[in-house]
């Protein structure tokens, strides 16, 4: 039976923006323009860094000032964080029943990891299919852990590689709630989103953030895709979970994050819309039972 290993899983397909790189490699370069790309980013980020402080210094000592020149004590500094909305954390909590950590041995005793979520009560599970296809594929051991800790064996009931699309079954005693789904064309910019899954083996973790695009022209693997792109945190092993707005419905699949020279979330994850999604798995369910 798989393990959950937590550090060190394996990330989800890659990110190519074709309207970045004709060539077909990923953000942080691997021939293209080659090791040049990643320096130009680091310098990126350093100068960026450095306009920053730079902003947050000049602002301290201006208000300061301004403090002393009218005998009035400075204003309290803003939180570091900005309070979570009540809709989100009730969003959360409707949720998280609904989400499974995903394993699957592969070659070699590895195990790929990665999350899931409940689609109806027949206890079908929608998944990403790189996870599903880093075992082996169809014949490989799938163990799903429930959000109570229970482990327990998985049917791969089919894959969609094209769509990045698998669909799982577990017993009926899993119990998992199945989550709502978003209508389509309901999801909009700018309104406040989560993503729930097993980052790095941490089961159960919630990050917030908002729909950054939607429609965003990607490619993920070898496919390319319109995908919903979100600022909140994607980490490996959040592949397969759900993204979820604030009436807790399922908008899109956690799939990818772009990274600069490899390393983990900058901020920018793309999800599979629902839509497309429900319809693949439907098709997989009407074919697989």
């Amino acid at each position: 039976m798989a393990v959950q290993t937590g550090l060190g899983e394996p990330r989800g397909p890659r990110f190519v923006s074709p309207s970045l790189d004709p060539y077909g490699d990923e953000w942080h370069g691997v021939h293209g323009d080659g090791p040049g790309r990643g320096r130009r980013w680091r310098r990126i980020l350093v100068f960026a860094l450095a306009v920053i402080a730079l902003s947050t210094v000049s602002g301290a000592l201006a208000g300061g000032y301004v403090a002393t020149q009218t005998n009035q004590p400075p204003a309290p500094a803003a939180s570091a964080a900005a309070a979570v909305p009540p809709d989100l954390i009730a969003a959360a909590d409707k949720v998280v029943p609904g989400v499974v950590s995903v394993m699957v041995d592969g070659p070699g005793g590895a195990t790929a990891t990665g999350s899931g979520f409940a689609i109806d009560n027949l206890q079908h599970i929608v998944t990403n299919d790189h996870i599903v296809a880093r075992g082996g594929g169809r014949g490989s051991e799938v163990t799903v852990e429930t959000p109570d800790g229970r482990q327990m064996m998985a049917k791969v009931v089919g894959r969609d590689p094209g769509s990045d699309i698998a669909v799982l079954r577990v017993p009926p005693d899993a119990q998992l709630n199945p989550l709502a789904l978003a209508k389509p064309g309901a999801t909009r910019v700018g309104e406040p989103v989560i993503a729930v899954g097993s980052p790095l083996g941490l089961a159960g973790t919630v990050t917030a953030g908002i729909v950054s695009a939607l429609d965003r022209p990607v490619r993920l693997g070898a496919n390319r895709h319109n995908a919903v792109q979100t600022d909140a945190s994607i980490n490996p092993g959040n592949s397969g979970g759900p993204l979820v707005n604030a009436r807790g419905e399922v908008v899109g699949v956690n799939t990818a994050i772009a990274t600069i020279d490899g390393n983990g979330s900058i901020g920018i994850g793309f999800a599979i819309p629902i839509d497309q999604a429900q319809q693949v798995a439907d098709g997989i369910i009407a074919k697989g039972g």
